[in-house]
């Protein structure tokens, strides 16, 4: 398929964010030390890796698994590239307890990974399958005794295949499901997994899956049904907040994960960064937005005009449940922004034709993004606790004669990215950790096996990880919880 159709497809830095120092370093410093000090990430902030359960589990028909939307999809010919399926993928469902050594190694002090819906409710609704739920029970004890923080995803779009027979999200009966799911799920696991992230992306599995039916279940709605479908998203992600909040341990926390449209000002300019505000509500509309608010922006509805989703009484009451944190993914901007006199007050700046990409063609560099989408997350919707869920890059990633690969482009994405959020939280903005995506190469939806973006090469054929050099450098900047 072509590349700008994957999942993420939905400002000078000044001198003393780049760490510079006016003064002079005191008797006895080492060179930089001064310097080092304005590059640090604040007290206790996490690092950590980010997976999928898809991705990276394997073991499809073990334990009494149930088939999930992408079982079936990577298994009809022609959907993957290559016809890659996730059958195997990193074998994570055996080798979990070397993965967690890995992240250990890596210096992480969390880890975001999703739990398979279909593993706990093979048919999506009814009797949970014990052994489904002994695996994450297993996985969060390795990763408490090696002093990781859990943080699970609770849906990472594998949807049971039994609830897609049934009309999957077109129905509101599966947001009713996916909150029985999640309540059990918090109550088993909270003893251990303070943070729950309700549904990952949104706006992807909706507009891939629905609408150009690139990604499982590869639909094409039109648009009133695919309006439905949002609804029933946001649906089921209030519905499992207050699932979770009723069962789980006290003390619980839980919120979303999406990829925010980042609005970048073209200069930063007042004017320019009012109209970026702007334009975050404006271009999260279908989603965060409407979490965040409570309502529909009359942009979005009268856009939408007889399409516009049916509304049940009190489902904005129940979407709009306050949340703990938010988590937000960014790869790249979505818009850059320039302030205008005429309706609606802003205009987005188109990308140019030669904007620098990563190895995937979607993915526009843009390391100011990191500063920009959670500063207006915060400032928008007087957010006090974030977390960057993902980011990270496809590169080029060839073992060299050693065995090794020199990910020098990932270690330049990195430092430029991490650069703009260290500025971010210098300024008080309130991230409390980052996840970067991801742990290690493994199934990349559409694009198969062809797409790495993991700190750890994967040899799929014999398993084998290798650190790449990217590794290396994440390590340092996780055990330093500064910039190097």
């Amino acid at each position: 398929m072509p590349a700008q159709f994957t999942r993420r497809q939905l400002a000078m830095v000044g001198a003393s964010a780049l760490g510079a120092s006016a003064t002079a370093a005191p008797s006895g410093a080492r060179p930089g030390d001064a310097a080092a000090a304005t590059r640090a990430f604040p007290a206790g902030f996490l690092w950590g890796t980010a997976t999928a359960a898809y991705q990276i589990e394997g073991a499809v028909s073990e334990d009494g698994r149930g088939p999930s939307i992408w079982d079936t999809f990577t298994h009809t010919p022609g959907k993957i590239r290559n016809d890659d399926n996730g059958d195997v993928a990193d074998d994570h469902y055996h080798r979990y307890r070397d993965d967690v050594q890995s992240m250990k190694a890596l210096a992480a002090t969390a880890y975001r990974f999703s739990i398979s819906w279909p593993r706990i409710f093979p048919q999506g609704v009814g009797a949970p399958n014990p052994k489904g739920l002994d695996f994450y029970d297993r996985l969060l004890d390795s990763l408490v005794a090696n002093g990781i923080a859990p943080f699970p995803t609770l849906y990472h779009w594998d949807l049971p295949q039994a609830l897609q027979d049934r009309g999957g999200w077109e129905r509101r009966d599966t947001a009713e499901a996916f909150a029985d799911y999640a309540g059990y799920v918090a109550e088993k696991l909270s003893d251990r997994a303070r943070h729950f992230f309700t549904l990952n992306e949104c706006a992807t599995f909706v507009e891939l899956g629905h609408a150009t039916g690139m990604f499982a279940p590869g639909l094409k709605l039109p648009p009133g049904r695919l309006n439905q479908v949002r609804h029933h998203a946001l649906l089921a992600h209030g519905l499992a907040v207050q699932a979770i909040r009723a069962r789980s341990r006290a003390g619980t926390q839980t919120g979303p994960a999406e990829n925010v449209s980042v609005c970048v000002p073209v200069i930063e300019t007042p004017e320019h960064i009012a109209a970026a505000e702007l334009t975050t509500r404006e271009l999260n509309a279908p989603y965060l937005t409407a979490i965040m608010e409570g309502r529909y922006r009359e942009s979005f509805l009268a856009a939408a005009g007889a399409d516009a989703p049916k509304v049940a009484a009190e489902d904005m009451n129940a979407i709009s449940t306050p949340v703990d944190f938010v988590g937000i993914n960014i790869y790249g901007p979505g818009s850059y922004v320039s302030a205008s006199d005429a309706a609606p007050g802003f205009v987005s700046v188109p990308f140019p034709a030669k904007h620098p990409t990563m190895n995937s063609s979607w993915l526009k560099i843009g390391p100011e993004a990191l500063y920009w989408g959670p500063r207006n997350v915060a400032k928008v919707w007087n957010v006090n606790d974030i977390y960057i869920t993902e980011n990270g890059c496809s590169a080029t990633d060839v073992p060299a004669a050693d065995g090794l690969v020199y990910d020098t482009d990932r270690i330049m994405f990195l430092r430029s990215y991490l650069t703009q959020l260290q500025r971010a939280t210098s300024e008080g903005v309130p991230v409390r950790g980052y996840f970067h995506w991801s742990l290690m190469d493994n199934f990349e939806w559409a694009d198969g096996f062809g797409t790495r973006f993991g700190l750890l090469y994967v040899d799929y054929t014999t398993q084998q990880r290798t650190p790449k050099l990217s590794a290396s450098f994440y390590r340092e900047v996780a055990a330093r919880n500064r910039l190097m």
